[in-house]
């Protein structure tokens, strides 16, 4: 477990790990493209959960080393289903493949993340898409950007004018939770202009950030697959919290991100 930082401890500034950190989910990046191609085919879960693990490992073999280099003192979380808060201190959070799902059925849409959460608050992250090279960055009050680019959220004031988005409840998700994606997709659909419902969230929220769609929501969920995306929506000018409308952290049972102008309109959806 980590150590609680004192200020001497932070050696180097957070802008320079940002780099670095972009630099190391990059290298991870090319290394799973070159394993990127046909669809894959498995018979058994188990032979699933074999692929997946392999493409992780791919990928964490080259995240690891460089980002334990970077904070020796960090812990390291690489679970893409943990929730919750965590220690005091600094922790590495790291989505190695996400979207290896979609990786092994020949589809584009997936990333690498890695996010340095400091005291339970998210300090920078750097997601890198291999298939289109973007890189997306986010360092606490100094913006989100893409390729070097700010990023600004969208000035929606209308839902009924928005693309919104989700992702899929978890597969083993309780009924409860199954059922309420359901009913929230079906007051959206009423509600928003067009919905889209994809995993992984991750590209969702960096939309989000890019002011290409106007919301994402999300119940239950994990913190590798959120924190990277509210870091970026937050610093793009967007709107975090449950969907009820109340401040969001690793514990709520529920996510929302969208432009401001909708966070009232949005909420009373998902809570009708």
């Amino acid at each position: 477990m980590p150590e609680t930082l004192a200020a001497a401890d932070v050696a180097a500034s957070d802008a320079d790990l940002l780099d670095r950190t972009a630099i190391a989910v990059r290298a991870a990046g090319s290394a799973l493209r070159e394993r990127f191609g046909e669809v894959v085919r498995h018979q058994t879960r188990e032979e699933l959960m074999r692929a997946l693990a392999a493409n992780d490992d791919a990928a964490l073999d080259i995240l690891r080393p460089r980002l334990t280099r970077l904070r020796p003192r960090a812990g390291w979380v690489e679970d893409e289903l943990d929730g919750g808060a965590l220690p005091p201190g600094e922790w590495w959070v790291v989505d190695p493949a996400e979207g290896n799902i979609n990786h092994l059925h020949a589809l584009p849409e997936w990333a690498v993340t890695a996010t340095l959460v400091r005291d339970n608050r998210p300090v920078l992250t750097a997601v890198h898409l291999p298939m289109t090279g973007e890189t997306y960055t986010a360092l606490t009050g100094a913006g989100a950007h893409l390729d070097g680019r700010p990023l600004d959220v969208a000035p929606t004031t209308d839902l009924g004018l928005s693309i919104v988005a989700t992702s899929q409840a978890r597969p083993g998700e309780e009924d409860d939770v199954v059922r309420r994606v359901g009913s929230s997709i079906t007051a959206m659909l009423s509600d928003a202009l067009v919905v889209r419902t994809a995993v992984p969230a991750t590209l969702h929220l960096l939309n989000v950030a890019a002011g290409r769609i106007d919301a994402f929501w999300q119940f239950a969920g994990a913190r590798a697959d959120l924190l990277p995306g509210a870091l970026l929506v937050t610093e793009a000018g967007g709107r975090i919290s449950d969907a009820e409308g109340r401040p969001w952290t690793p514990h709520s049972e529920s996510f929302l991100a969208c432009a401001p102008g909708i966070h009232t309109q949005a909420v009373a959806t998902l809570t009708r």
